[in-house]
């Protein structure tokens, strides 16, 4: 497993921040997914791409990240992401889980959907598209599938 040299950071100006968490390269090529970490007006959204739960904890590891607004599921709410000691550290308000509806791989599966239980969950095979707006706070929009 190599690491990436730089750590990429940009900082637009003081009410927004993107940093991209995932520096290593992996054998698995979910595990290759870019982590991404924003930070809008103190209002936290965390893009997991593909990414496993071995790489879940390894920037649980290296990163001190709680109190999570939002949480874009990583590989669709399957069962090898999402592990249950990332979503307690975290601690995430929203679950955004992006799934086709009745998918052949039964996404997102039921032992991620139980790790869940205090946040809550926007899908896209049941709320159709999801918006966020964000000023200095935010506000959630859905547009039927």
């Amino acid at each position: 497993m190599q690491e990436y040299k730089s750590k990429i950071t940009k900082e637009y100006n003081s009410k927004i921040n993107i940093k991209f968490l995932n520096t290593k390269i992996y054998d698995n090529e979910n595990d290759n997914s870019i982590v991404g970490y924003l930070n809008i007006h103190n209002i936290k959204f965390l893009y997991m791409g593909d990414a496993s739960i071995n790489v879940e904890k390894e920037i649980l590891e290296k990163y001190k990240l709680t109190n999570v607004d939002f949480l874009k599921f990583g590989h669709h709410g399957s069962d090898t992401s999402s592990g249950k000691e990332f979503i307690d550290e975290i601690n995430l308000k929203y679950s955004i889980i992006s799934v086709g509806k009745n998918n052949r791989y039964g996404h997102p599966k039921d032992k991620v959907l139980n790790n869940l239980s205090n946040s809550k969950i926007y899908r896209t095979d049941l709320n159709g598209a999801i918006a966020i707006k964000i000023n200095s706070n935010y506000k959630i929009k859905t547009y039927s599938p």
